[in-house]
Formats: structure tokens, C-alpha cells, sequence
């Protein structure tokens, strides 16, 4: 293939993976958010591999930027911390998103920089508003979805409303921008389209961090764009924003009047997560304060590499305290996979400096695009680099509330949004590729990326198997995904239950081992053992 060509490929698998991250869900409610998550994980590090193979195929040189310093460091103190951690399989898995997420990032800078970068945000706008059409046909009843999770509708294919709102909330600056640059009527309108079908299904959502990340990235484009950026000069701009703000207050008000299939408890259930969004003395707000401190305790416990990527859930119960509603001890699951923050997470799994790390490199990106912003006072800001810094504030005030970077849909979105949009940034270096490093990291991308993708492949290959429902089918499921917590768990209680406690033992054992501080496996084996001495 002539080397002019491969950005254009590049391009397609972007597109291509953000589309498909947004449909891919599984019909096997027995997992739960699994079935949501695995297949959105397997197209993450699908796209990410064939991406960062086709842009070294190409390469002649390698353009190193002052932030790629700050990522390798990142991912280095995050693979140290994968080799420390007590539960490797939820490691190795959370490390798998991490460098899919940066290799994402690489590729998308690369397609911008060769000329692309206006198809490609586009195209990813487009995706944003998909997501944002699945929550409203679950929340309209359009369709008879079995792919939907009826627990925490409007979530459509992401089985979770929060986790819809949040590339809503993600991909609202970016969708914004795209409608004000674009060059033709049908464009703008289209655009206005999308915007509304965001808004509405942000406001169904009822998720208060998408709301309130999605107020902070529009006040930032307001504020320094409209306003202090001399963008309202500009008659065309000035017109089309108006417009948008209009589209945008009409679907909130049509959202908020119009019936539909959401069944919730309330009778006023959006005031009430409106007045709730600062509420920290009750409900999931109290929840949030006392996880936060028990996690605290867990990251002073483990300072440098943190418990491990993934590995929240496995120490969190030895920090828990006894109020904390966070923690079900009848359910064979009794926390969340995951904290209630990105940030803590980081902290907590990775430890302190890889949360330095990381905040450096948002910081340092968008301080970068902010400078461009404020270079240009002039005349009218690039409103790419608005758009970079309003989605950066966006992922962190998410990250702040709710689980984003550590979920494959909301890391494709954020790095390869912020990639696309940074190719105005100067890098410090341009280094030759000889065809003999170009080979090595082929060969690298290659050797890290197969037990990602082989590793992804199984735990989505095993739900399948798992679902036959006999128990031979379960213990096939278990030998695809030995390091599935839930089908070891889940096939001892089969096992247990049908007086096979010699089958069930190995499954229980295996189980405690993945997850020594969950009181099911404990309690199963104690049953098993009084059954054996009967």
C-alpha cells in the first residue's frame, strides 16, 4: 500500500472503533455491566493495535511532543504496578485500557497532523450523538432493546445511564465545535441535530457529574471563546452559537415535558438531582465522602505503586468502615468493580506518582492549547484549542464523581478526541526512524498487544459459553476466563447446590484466592467443609 495512503486507513479504524465502542454490548444479563464492558474493552484494544501497527508502518520519523515524556513515564509507573499487583488479571485487563487509550491518543495526533484531523473529529461527534440516540430510544421505549439494562435505564448500550452521560458530556465540546466550523448549511443543521439529541439525553440521564461537567466545559467556551476570545465579533459564529443555545433549551424543556419510560421514583426526580448535585450529608453524596475516605486509608497503606490497576475492589473491603452503604455483604459482588473516581483510583491502584503523572499530562495539554488560545487575543481563538481544554475539564470533573478513564468507552472518546484536536502543538523533537526501530516497535506493538487482545477475546468468548446454563458449559467459561471472579463464583455455588461439594471446592478456592477479602467464597467453603464433616 503507498505510504500516503495509511493515514486514511488510520482514519477508518479510528471511525470505525468509535462507532462500533458505542453499539457493542451482549445479551447476558447474568454479567451484568460485564456484558456492556468486555466487548467495549475488546473493540478499544482491537482499534488501538490496528492503529498504532498502521502508523508505524508508515513512519519515517518520530515527532516527540514534551507531553509523550510525561506518558511513558505514566505507563511505566502503571506496568510496575501491574507486576506488584495481588490480582494480576484485573491488572493486566486495567493496564490494557491504559495503553490503548495512549495509543489511541498517538494515532489520532498522527491522522491530524497528516491532514485529517476535520474527518476524524467529525466523524467522532457522530459517534457521541449515537450514544446519545441508544439512551433516548431505551428512555422513549422505541424499540424492544434486550441489549438495554432495564436497571440503570436511559444507559443504552452502555448498560449504565451514568456511563452514557458521560460521553455526552465528553463529546459535547467537540460536537459544539464541529457545528460552528462547519462549512455548509446541512452541516450546521446537523450539527444542531446532534446537539439536541445530546441535551436531551444528558437530561434524562439524571447524572449530576455529566451535568456539572457539562456546565463547567460550556461556561470555559462561553467565557473564553464568546466572550474574552472576541469570537461574538464574528456574525456567522455569533448567529450559530444563538442557534445552538436555542436547539439546546428547546430539548432540555421537550425532555423534561415530553412522557416517557423512565420509571423513576421521584415525582420530581429532576429538580431533585438538580438540588442533590452539592448534596455530600446523604444518599449517593454521603456514599461518595466515606468511600473517598476509606480510600484514602488504602492509597497512604500502598503510597507508590498503589494495590495494583483493578485492584480496588479486592483490598477495599479490609478499609471499608462499618457505615458505608458502598459495601452489600449478602451479594457475591459486595462493591463496585470499580471507586466512584477516577482520581482516587489512580491513586488508590497506582499510587501517588502515577497520579502526578497524570494529572501533569492533562495539565500540561491544556495549559498548552489555553497559551495558543491567549496567543491568538487578537483575532478570533482556534477553537480546536478551546475545544481541547473544555474536554479535558470535562473528563476531569467526571473523573472527579464517577469511574471514565478506568471504562473502554470514555478512554476512546477522551484521548482520541484530544488527540485529534492537538495537532496545533509544536513538538520539541523530530527524530529519524530507521527501518530497523521501525521493525522493533512493530514487533513491541505486536508482542503487548496479542495477550491484550487474546486476554480481552476470552472473558467476551466466555459470557457466550457461560450462558448455555448447564454446568458443563460453566466450566468452560472458566477455563476461557480463569481469572472471571464471577463465573468461578457463580459455578461453585451451582456446584455446591446440586450436593457436588468435591466440584465445588477447586472453583471457591480459586475464587478467594482472585478476591481474599469477599466474604462469598469464605462462607461457601465453610459450607462445603460442615457438608464434609457430616
Amino acid at each position: 500500500m503507498p505510504t500516503e495512503h495509511h493515514p486514511r486507513v488510520v482514519l477508518t479504524i479510528l471511525l470505525v472503533a468509535g462507532f462500533a465502542v458505542v453499539l457493542a454490548a451482549l445479551p447476558y444479563p447474568v454479567f451484568e455491566l460485564d456484558r456492556y464492558t468486555f466487548p467495549k474493552e475488546l473493540v478499544l484494544e482491537l482499534g488501538a493495535v490496528a492503529a498504532a501497527l498502521v502508523c508505524l508502518s508508515s513512519a519515517r520519523r518520530l515527532s516527540l511532543f514534551a507531553v509523550d515524556v510525561l506518558l511513558a513515564l505514566f505507563l511505566l509507573v502503571s506496568a510496575l504496578s501491574t507486576l506488584a499487583a495481588s490480582n494480576r488479571w484485573l491488572g493486566f485487563r486495567a493496564l490494557g485500557v491504559t495503553l490503548a487509550g495512549v495509543a489511541l491518543f498517538w494515532s489520532a495526533r498522527s491522522v491530524a497532523r497528516a491532514g485529517l484531523g476535520g474527518p476524524l473529529v467529525v466523524g467522532l461527534a457522530a459517534a457521541v450523538v449515537l450514544g446519545a440516540v441508544t439512551g433516548l430510544v431505551q428512555a422513549y421505549g422505541l424499540v424492544d432493546n434486550s441489549l438495554a439494562s432495564l436497571t440503570r435505564a436511559p444507559g443504552g448500550t452502555f448498560g449504565n445511564r451514568n456511563f452514557m452521560a458521560h460521553i455526552i458530556a465528553i463529546g459535547l465540546p467537540l460536537l459544539l465545535v464541529v457545528t460552528l466550523e462547519a462549512r455548509s448549511r446541512m452541516g450546521v443543521w446537523s450539527g444542531a441535530a446532534g446537539v439536541a439529541l445530546g441535551t436531551a439525553a444528558l437530561v434524562l440521564s439524571r447524572s449530576r457529574a455529566a451535568w456539572v461537567a457539562a456546565g463547567v466545559a460550556g461556561a470555559f467556551l462561553v467565557l473564553e471563546g464568546l466572550w474574552m476570545g472576541r469570537l461574538w465579533g464574528d456574525s456567522r459564529l455569533r448567529t450559530r452559537a444563538v442557534r445552538l443555545a436555542s436547539v439546546a433549551a428547546g430539548a432540555l424543556v421537550l425532555a423534561l415535558v415530553l412522557p416517557n419510560r423512565l420509571n423513576w421514583r421521584s415525582a420530581s426526580p429532576y429538580l431533585e438531582s438538580l438540588a442533590g448535585v452539592a448534596n455530600y450529608r446523604e444518599g449517593s453524596g454521603r456514599g461518595r465522602v466515606i468511600q473517598y475516605g476509606n480510600t484514602l486509608r488504602m492509597a497512604a497503606r500502598h503510597p507508590l505503586l498503589g494495590v495494583g490497576p483493578g485492584n480496588w475492589p479486592v483490598f477495599y473491603p479490609a478499609f471499608m468502615s462499618r457505615d458505608d452503604p458502598s459495601f452489600d455483604a449478602d451479594d457475591i459482588i459486595p462493591t463496585n468493580p470499580w471507586p466512584s473516581s477516577d482520581w482516587m483510583a489512580i491513586l488508590s491502584e497506582r499510587g501517588v506518582v502515577a497520579l502526578g503523572l497524570l494529572l501533569s499530562i492533562g495539565g500540561l495539554m491544556a495549559l498548552g492549547a489555553w497559551a495558543r488560545v491567549r496567543r491568538s487575543v487578537r483575532c478570533a481563538p482556534p477553537l480546536a484549542d478551546l475545544a481541547i481544554v473544555a474536554t479535558l475539564l470535562a473528563v476531569a470533573v467526571v473523573g472527579a464523581f464517577d469511574a471514565v478513564l478506568l471504562l473502554p468507552a470514555p478512554t476512546l472518546f477522551a484521548w482520541t478526541i484530544v488527540g485529534a484536536l492537538a495537532s496545533g502543538a509544536r513538538p520539541v523533537r523530530e527524530l529519524a526512524l530507521t527501518p530497523a526501530l521501525r521493525r522493533a516497535l512493530v514487533l513491541g506493538v505486536i508482542l503487548l498487544g496479542a495477550p491484550i487482545l487474546g486476554r480481552s477475546a476470552a472473558q467476551t468468548i466466555a459470557m457466550a459459553a457461560f450462558d448455555g446454563g448447564s454446568r458443563i458449559a460453566m466450566e468452560r467459561a472458566a477455563v476461557l476466563d480463569p481469572g472471571s471472579y464471577r463465573i468461578r463464583m457463580l459455578l461453585a455455588r451451582a456446584w455446591a447446590r446440586a450436593g457436588r461439594c468435591d466440584r465445588a471446592l477447586p472453583h471457591a478456592t480459586a475464587a478467594r484466592a482472585l478476591f481474599p477479602n469477599y466474604p462469598a467464597p469464605a462462607r461457601l467453603l465453610r459450607a462445603c467443609g460442615m457438608r464434609a464433616r457430616r
